[in-house]
């Protein structure tokens, strides 16, 4: 027997975005992942989808190649506003960072992730309605974190002698 997935009601999209959000806070980013795919199937340009599927496949991040950045960068290319675009580019490229940092990838290949979503968030800021600081407090978190990482990166340094790396 061959299983075939079925579509979702137009009448049901906004109830489906609210169950989406659910399963995000419950930390089921799977589940919130495939109910997005049904809402974009029925309804491609549905903004709150497009965010929510580009935020669950980060929510799934564990630090390793396999992530998929190159997904969830791609998704979050289609947020028609602005603001919401480079928000949203700026958190993709701070969870990465996170993501490697937690799962204790070299320090010096987290320092231009967190650069990057830095320079993301910085571009947010000045697009950012008035009394929305989200951008500054994604900032700020970057920061904080970027402080722990340059401590780690100069006791690594100071490990790497000048006989460890290969002749010229």
């Amino acid at each position: 027997m061959e299983y075939k997935l079925k579509p979702i009601s137009s009448a049901g999209i906004a109830e489906a975005t609210i169950e989406a959000e659910r399963y995000r806070n419950l930390n089921e980013p799977e589940e919130a992942e495939s109910i997005c795919r049904d809402i974009l199937a029925v309804e491609p340009s549905n903004q709150a989808a497009v965010r929510l599927l580009g935020l669950a496949i980060t929510d799934q991040f564990i630090g390793v190649s396999s992530d998929r950045f190159r997904e969830a960068n791609e998704i979050f290319q289609k947020l028609a506003d602005p603001y919401e675009r480079i928000y949203h580019m700026g958190l993709l490229y701070e969870r990465r960072a996170k993501s490697q940092l937690y799962a204790g990838q070299p320090p010096h290949t987290l320092l231009p992730l967190f650069e990057h979503a830095l320079e993301f968030f910085q571009e947010a800021s000045t697009l950012s309605p008035p009394g929305n600081d989200d951008a500054i407090l994604r900032w700020n978190r970057c920061v904080r974190l970027l402080d722990g990482v340059k401590h780690r990166l100069e006791e690594y340094l100071i490990g790497f002698d000048v006989q460890d790396a290969p002749p010229i």
